[in-house]
């Protein structure tokens, strides 16, 4: 199979290596760890011309699209319009991670558990702010897409207030930031389900659980994910039953009566609460780092898997969970989730990637031919397989530990909540 992946990141990197099979693989634009692998290509996400004739010349099989904003912005519209077959949903269907008001009012249809809410645009800021009093502790979201970093936790009503000032009047987040949904705060255990679906059936894959705070024992702002492991325990088979009866299907099933069928990877973050779990967000793609975790557990023939995502017929493939575990300790720039350098060199890539067990995907990388430097806040994945969730995280931390470049910082604690039930 030919197939071409758009991205750039970690998950990119991590898709690549799951699909380093194929009978050519291309990576728009890649970075220094997808080289290895397929051959990187200087195509723009957002060019979608480029992307769709390059597909047509090199007879492409798939197109596989890592990111967020490439959907959003109708990648696969152009690619279903082409003949080109895509792994990922349409503009239509990714707006459940494109608009938090749009998801949330979806769940409010179709009764799907989440947290109460109410969203507001840029003229009502004085009603957002009685409604975060009301509320009292909350989240107040940015609606559109913000990297990552459009969730602010606010424990009191002061927080809350300064957040939606900087959303709303003084626009920190621009366009995605212009409407915001704010709801209740959420007690419980988050956790991370993803499945493969071709709009009509779907495959389940394994849980995860991501670590978003920037320090130990979650301390600290959101960021785009500290660390990941795979499966979560608290993830029981009655609870994924559960949350495939209430949320995935009836979304499936909702989105498609609504002219919007869902193709692809949907991810559907949760909290579990006492009450059962509730739906804290969808996104229309792999997560990151969860994809690090989730892919290399993945059992049977990947490029089929996605294929019939894309194409059609998936409610024909099983997948059987593995008995492995695999941890992910994301190693960030000094000054991250804030401002950080780039171009500091990166040293003992090759001795960590010889640890047993070891992945490493690089996340915000760049290189000159000889040496590779951080070009990003979360610059590598350090991913390991293990046959316990405990081995996994040895492993990966002491690949973890051999790597070095000025300003590393990263969690200790990956995985504390599952070692913490066993």
């Amino acid at each position: 199979m030919r197939i071409l992946i758009i991205g750039s990141g970690g998950r990119e990197h991590a898709l690549a290596w799951t699909l380093k099979n194929a009978e050519a693989l291309y990576i728009a634009p890649g970075n220094p760890g997808t080289q290895g692998l397929g051959h990187n290509l200087p195509l723009d996400p957002s060019d979608h011309h480029g992307i769709v004739s390059f597909a047509r010349d090199e007879k492409i099989d798939l197109v596989v699209v890592g990111p967020e904003q490439p959907l959003a912005n109708g990648l696969a519209d152009a690619l279903d319009q082409g003949g080109i077959a895509c792994f990922g949903p349409t503009a239509a269907a990714a707006e459940i991670e494109s608009s938090k008001s749009f998801a949330k009012a979806l769940m409010q249809r179709n009764h799907i558990p989440t947290a109460e809410w109410r969203s507001f645009e840029s003229d009502q800021y004085e009603e957002a702010k009685i409604y975060a009093e009301q509320l009292g502790p909350c989240v107040v979201k940015a609606s559109g897409l913000a990297a990552g970093k459009g969730a602010i936790m606010c424990e009191h009503s002061s927080e809350a207030e300064k957040a939606l000032r900087e959303l709303l009047i003084d626009g920190n987040l621009g366009d995605a930031g212009k409407e915001v949904v704010i709801e209740e705060w959420m007690t419980g255990e988050e956790a991370s389900l993803f499945i493969l679906t071709d709009g009509d059936d779907y495959l389940l894959l394994d849980s995860a659980q991501d670590h978003k705070r920037v320090f130990d024992n979650d301390q600290g702002p959101n960021t785009g994910g500290m660390g990941a492991y795979a499966p979560a325990p608290v993830m029981t088979q009655q609870l994924i039953e559960t949350t495939c009866s209430t949320v995935i299907e009836p979304v499936l099933q909702s989105m498609a009566s609504e002219g919007r069928l869902y193709k692809g990877c949907l991810y559907a973050g949760l909290m579990i609460t006492d009450e059962g779990p509730k739906v804290v967000e969808f996104n229309c793609r792999f997560g990151d780092p969860e994809a690090q975790v989730v892919l290399p557990l993945m059992d049977g023939d990947p490029m089929e898997m996605l294929l019939c995502a894309a194409t059609g017929g998936i409610g024909n493939l099983r997948y059987s969970a593995q008995s492995k575990s695999a941890a992910c300790v994301v190693l960030a720039s000094g000054g991250y989730p804030g401002d950080y350098p780039k171009g500091k060199v990166i040293t003992g890539l090759k001795e960590a990637s010889e640890v047993s067990g070891s992945l490493i995907f690089h996340a915000g990388t760049s290189t000159d031919g000889n040496s590779v430097f951080t070009n990003g806040g979360r610059v590598l994945g350090v991913t390991a397989i293990g046959s316990t969730l405990q081995d996994a995280l040895h492993r990966a931390y002491q690949a973890a530990d051999i790597i070095e470049f000025e300003g590393k910082h990263y969690r200790r604690d990956i995985g504390h909540r599952a070692l913490h039930r066993e």
